[in-house]
């Protein structure tokens, strides 16, 4: 009977061994399987928190291509600003936060596939009837997101200094001061400055046409790392470009296709 018990408690002891190192390898290959993607969580409708959780257009799109791609996305917010530091720092593997591929930023990263197109769109107040046209803006204050290509746009649209560019962290201290007039304008993307007008019912007009079109796409570190990863990225975004996932998910939060 001794021998029995020994024989079974070795037994026991080594099942409990082998569970423990399928848990651990289970645990490994799941730690590989993550990538930390940031996002503002403030930027309305690409994303932004609803309930506690973090829900918009970008989010929508960078979740799909990791159920394409069997990953699990951490989500990690911050301003813009901050985002692109820590993307710098390789603390975060990519950044889906309408991020426009310019050649600044094609030295520093490589860009996956487009997956969404958008128009840099200079708004006021609709009280303002003096301001009509791009070239009303002279003498003028602008609003922006510090970071944000659109301040390279807005710099490229008045080339000579003709107006004065206020830049803000988030992009609500940017729309406030433009709808309690502390501002005269303020840049943003057309689709999102429409998407937050209906949203918040804004006071606000567009004026003129988008002074540039822009092509966002997700940036990765010239590394094997994020070559590797945007390769993934990139067929992942062409299968869901393909059976109208994108299309389908852009609709859904601007209620028009901005993905081709």
């Amino acid at each position: 009977m001794n021998k029995i018990k020994i024989l079974l408690s070795a037994l026991l002891v080594t099942s409990l061994t082998l569970v423990g190192c399928d848990n651990k390898a289970n645990n490994q290959t799941t730690e590989q399987n993550v990538i930390k993607v940031g996002s503002t969580g403030q930027s309305y409708p690409n994303g932004y928190k609803q309930n506690d959780r973090l829900v918009g257009f970008d989010v929508e799109v960078t979740e799909a291509i990791a159920k394409e791609l069997d990953y699990k996305v951490e989500w990690v917010t911050a301003e813009f600003g901050g985002l692109m530091g820590q993307f710098d720092a390789n603390r975060l593997d990519t950044v889906a936060n309408a991020v426009a591929i310019t050649p600044a930023r094609q030295e520093k990263y490589d860009f996956s596939s487009t997956y969404s197109f958008y128009g840099s769109q200079i708004v006021t107040h609709d009280e303002n009837q003096d301001i009509n046209k791009l070239a009303d803006f002279k003498g003028k204050t602008i609003a922006g997101v510090l970071g944000s290509n659109h301040i390279n746009n807005l710099k490229k649209a008045f080339p000579n200094g003709e107006v004065t560019i206020k830049t803000y962290e988030t992009r609500d201290g940017a729309m406030y001061d433009t709808e309690y007039k502390r501002v005269d304008g303020y840049i943003n993307s057309k689709p999102i400055l429409l998407a937050e007008i209906k949203r918040k019912n804004l006071p606000f007009k567009l004026v003129g046409e988008p002074i540039t079109i822009e092509q966002v796409a997700f940036p990765f570190s010239k590394d094997e790392k994020g070559q590797a990863l945007r390769e993934k990225f990139n067929q992942a975004i062409e299968k869901l470009r393909a059976n109208g996932t994108l299309k389908n998910i852009s609709i859904k939060y601007f209620g028009e296709d901005i993905t081709s």
